[in-house]
């Protein structure tokens, strides 16, 4: 058997990893559309020829075939009851090739999915994922483990849970940064290398996304904070474009330069990601024979951050929307959509009469159905000049989580104060299909973002200063196919910190009535949608295009009458109306449409419901 790992831990000198598996592999003939966690079982020479090459290059610790081999990522490719079989394959691959003289770390990547707050995973399945894998490395025979390119320090923590609660094998814990030297969640490299000491990481370190400069960077900044052996293992650069194909652009001579600075600046067990081939590795494993690692920077105390106390803003002191949710009181609200142009004219006209009949707000959807509008802020911007508030419905098709929190952030400075948090319509749904969505996180992730905001604090948990006040709520669907998961998701929602729900546009009273009943318990206002319908040919539009809108036979049959009378615009408010008359006392307010952008329509609906603007 190969020597205790623990052994290498409390040597003086530097140990190196190997480099890139995906990039070797890609370079033999394996397309990126294939599952490479599979050669493990599909074609273990291929892998095993990658471990040989990087072992001749001068690589003391091998890494498993194993980045992406948990349940979550092999079920996109129909493997998910083999995650244990792939893994324990890799394992032993790796350690036939290594023999007995080098080492074989299990590597565990992220498992490709969102957790609580920002998912709908939770801890414990995520553990339980990540303790799927370690059993299946375990019994292929591994010496260590190195937990590499996470962002999220909670699902990381995750996986060292896992590592522990099924061995005291050494962990290897790597978070990976941006460009600008944090992890996508906003933590900066000391932050988490403290988190990461008190959780138990036997080498705390970085690896992947970005080069070796910024990494150098952030390794100085964990050396403070942190007694633990240090590792880096970076990109062979940035990866630029070129004729169609990534390509890492740093040349083995530069790693090794890096390499150098990385070992004075502490480093103690060094290798390459993404990019990175036996000939960088040969380099760097050249730098590591000459040097031993040595700290330059002075040891500081380590000090736990803790966020500055924040007074959350009341709901009631939010805005007049939120006041009068706060009070109980019945909200009344029209949308619009923003214009496709950049001319607002026709939009603002119909906000002033809108405004002048008294209702409290105006919604404004963020991208309906995947279309190109005006952006939602920006006509929630131009509205609330005209005296009466907005409520912006903000998507997370279309930003990526710090794009997201830019934008609420500046949405906060603007002034507007109500928001609906929607996860958002697709692309292919709407007239550009070849356009490409985020979906980072869902509207349950964007909650718990939203109400970390409201207590001053980033998606990283770090302190913003002055707390946003925003009320934001929610869509809910009464009609939905599967009821039992949107009412799950609904929970999700309100745990999330939603302070109110808007239904999908409801035509069957009845069937609100049952969803109601369902979420009582919650204590959360619900604003029903409202939809008068302009048309037999609106009716049948919304009944098969619009996601989540269900119209009865009865209702359709009652348009379908009245267009041959001429009369369907007026039966559509008649419908609405009598809609509204049966729930008014059951919900917290209502919102209703204007139909093909006719506010007059929407206006009739209300009929008594509304009390005069003041002058």
């Amino acid at each position: 058997m190969p020597r205790d790992f623990r052994a290498l831990l409390d040597e003086d000198r530097v140990a190196v990893f190997d480099g890139a598996m995906g990039t070797m592999l890609y370079a033999k003939g394996v397309f990126i559309n294939q599952c490479y966690d599979e050669l493990n079982l599909k074609n273990p020479d291929l892998v095993r020829e990658v471990h040989r090459e990087y072992l001749k290059a001068g690589a003391e610790i091998l890494e498993t075939n194993t980045f992406g081999a948990t349940r979550p990522h092999l079920e996109g490719f129909g493997l998910g009851d083999q995650t244990r079989e792939i893994n324990r394959r890799a394992a032993e691959i790796a350690r036939d090739a290594a023999g007995e003289d080098r080492y074989v770390a299990g590597a565990i990547g992220p498992l490709g999915i969102r957790l609580e707050p920002y998912g709908p995973t939770s801890e414990a399945e995520a553990e339980a994922f990540f303790g799927e894998a370690v059993e299946g490395l375990i019994e292929g025979g591994v010496d260590c483990f190195v937990l590499e390119t996470f962002s999220d320090l909670r699902e990381i923590q995750q996986a060292i849970k896992a590592v522990r609660r099924l061995s005291n094998l050494p962990i290897i814990a790597q978070l990976t940064i941006q460009d600008d030297g944090k992890t996508t969640y906003g933590t900066d490299p000391a932050a988490g290398a403290r988190m990461l000491d008190r959780w138990g990481a036997d080498v705390i370190g970085l690896n992947c996304s970005v080069g070796p400069a910024v990494l150098l960077d952030a390794i100085e900044a964990m050396a403070q904070v942190t007694e633990k052996k240090l590792s880096a293992q970076p990109n062979a650069g940035m990866p630029r474009e070129i004729n169609g194909r990534k390509m890492y652009m740093s040349s083995p001579d530069y790693m090794a330069k890096y390499a150098k600075r990385l070992i004075q600046a502490g480093v103690k067990f060094i290798g390459g990601c993404c990019g990175t081939t036996p000939e960088h590795v040969r380099q760097i494993a050249d730098a590591a024979q000459a040097l031993s690692p040595r700290r330059t920077l002075a040891p500081v105390a380590i000090v736990d951050r803790v966020a500055p106390e924040v007074v959350v803003v009341p709901l009631e002191e939010r805005s007049r929307f939120g006041a009068k949710l706060a009070k109980g009181e019945f909200v009344t609200s029209v949308e619009i959509l923003p214009p496709k142009g950049c001319d607002p004219t026709s939009m603002l006209a119909g906000v002033r009469q809108i405004r002048d009949a008294g209702v409290d707000a105006i919604n404004v959807p963020d991208g309906p159905r995947a279309q190109s509008r005006m952006g939602a802020m920006a006509a929630s911007q131009l509205i609330e000049r005209e005296g009466i508030e907005a409520v912006v419905h903000y998507t997370c098709r279309d930003r990526n989580l710090l794009g997201m929190q830019s934008d609420l952030l500046g949405a906060a400075a603007l002034g507007l104060r109500n928001l609906l948090l929607v996860t958002g319509d697709p692309p292919k749904m709407g007239p550009y299909p070849q356009a490409t969505a985020v979906f980072d996180i869902d509207s349950i992730g964007l909650c718990n973002m939203v109400r970390r905001l409201n207590h001053g604090l980033d998606l990283g948990g770090n302190p913003i200063g002055q707390p946003t006040a925003f009320c934001f709520g929610v869509g809910v669907n009464p009609a939905a196919l599967d009821l039992e998961y949107e009412l799950e998701r609904f929970a999700w929602k309100v745990d999330a910190g939603a302070q109110y729900a808007i239904t999908q546009p409801v035509f069957d009273t009845e069937q609100l009535k049952r969803f109601l009943d369902r979420v009582e318990h919650h204590g959360l206002p619900i604003v029903a949608g409202v939809w008068p319908l302009a048309s037999y040919r609106n009716a049948e539009f919304m009944s098969n295009e619009v996601p989540g809108v269900v119209i009865p036979p009865a209702v359709l049959e009652r348009m379908h009458a009245a267009e041959g009378r001429g009369a369907a615009a007026a039966e559509g408010v008649a419908i609405a109306r009598e809609m509204l008359a049966e729930v008014r006392s059951l919900v917290h307010g209502v919102q209703v449409s204007a139909p093909l952008g006719k506010i007059p329509l929407a206006l009739a609906v209300f009929d008594g419901h509304l009390a005069p603007a003041a002058p």
